[in-house]
């Protein structure tokens, strides 16, 4: 199928395909709408039927370039792609992806709402459902049914919005809760008393493992992450250059984009976690050294010492110098 789109990208996973194109020019919406009919009729060539009423349209915009697109004359053009029944596509604000949820707007706290939505739920159905509140019990619930919720796909939709750290916290922090014996703890106590991490040490958890992974060939390196070995500090991440010149919005992505952040948290390791070989080893020294730090989530009604974040502990403790 890729050999026939002659002016876009493609992108396939089993049975899910997108094409994607930037728009400028109304040039650039007739080479998008010419890729769309080369596919179709591709599909028709070999015999296989796409399902063009599940086709769906979503167009990213900043909320700056929003209002300038919604002034240029070709605009409505750029909503009105049709499949080979004629059928007009609807432009989506939101699309399921894989599981996550894609925003026009470039934000993750439309998936956020609906996946801690999803979780709450499932909290609801399992609390109505087991009347026994052992910690054994409770915990094993947790990790298997709810918290899986909230993990999916993580290093990619990573909030950095307090709103949506605390979102998604609450629901290990109100599930915790209905332990017997920790309803008067806080819920920092109840993480140690558990010996749980906070949702938000987890997620910065499977970011440095997944680039631990890029390291070794495990994953491909999609992003073009640069690593460096230096003789003192082990390998460290070169983060990629922006330009002084770019938009406050503009550096906001940046600073939370994967290749950045992941390579921010991988750069507070120290040389004897960084250099492990193997996967197993490497997690365990991982979870040594994230246990030296203390966990305080962002919680309604208490004041962490810090933003939690292992780069922000790194940083007060006087960590390792992140290269760039």
């Amino acid at each position: 199928m890729d050999k026939v789109i002659k002016h876009s990208k493609i992108n396939s996973f089993a049975d899910d395909t997108r094409i994607s194109k930037r728009i400028s020019t109304m040039d650039d919406c007739l080479l998008l709408q010419q890729d769309l009919e080369y596919v179709m009729e591709w599909s028709k060539d070999n015999n296989m039927m796409l399902h063009e009423e599940k086709f769906e349209l979503l167009s990213y915009r900043t909320p700056a370039s929003k209002a300038t697109a919604e002034a240029l004359p070709f605009m409505g053009a750029v909503n009105s792609y049709t499949t080979s029944s004629g059928t007009t596509l609807d432009r989506s604000t939101i699309v399921r992806d894989l599981g996550v949820n894609m925003s026009e707007d470039l934000s993750w706290s439309p998936h956020i709402n609906m996946m801690v939505d999803q979780a709450r739920q499932i909290a609801s159905w399992v609390l109505g459902v087991f009347k026994e509140r052992s910690k054994p019990l409770m915990v094993q619930l947790f990790k298997s049914l709810v918290r899986s919720r909230v993990e999916y796909c993580c290093p990619l939709w990573n909030p950095a919005k307090i709103a949506d750290i605390q979102a998604i916290e609450s629901i290990q922090r109100h599930f915790t809760r209905r332990i017997s014996g920790l309803k008067n703890l806080n819920y920092w106590d109840r993480l140690k008393e558990l010996k749980l991490l906070s949702l938000q040490r987890r997620r910065e958890r499977y970011m440095i493992i997944h680039v631990w992974k890029i390291l070794h060939g495990i994953c491909p390196n999609d992003i073009n992450m640069v690593f460096k070995e230096n003789p003192r500090l082990g390998n460290k991440v070169v983060l990629p250059p922006i330009t002084s010149r770019a938009t406050s919005l503009a550096k906001t992505f940046y600073d939370n984009s994967f290749a950045v952040k992941a390579g921010k948290l991988w750069n507070t390791l120290p040389r004897d976690v960084n250099t492990q070989k193997t996967l197993e080893c490497f997690k365990i020294k991982l979870g040594s050294y994230m246990e030296s730090f203390p966990d305080n989530p962002p919680t309604p009604g208490y004041t962490a010492s810090n933003h939690n974040s292992l780069i922000d502990c790194c940083s007060q403790r006087g960590g390792p110098q992140m290269a760039r």
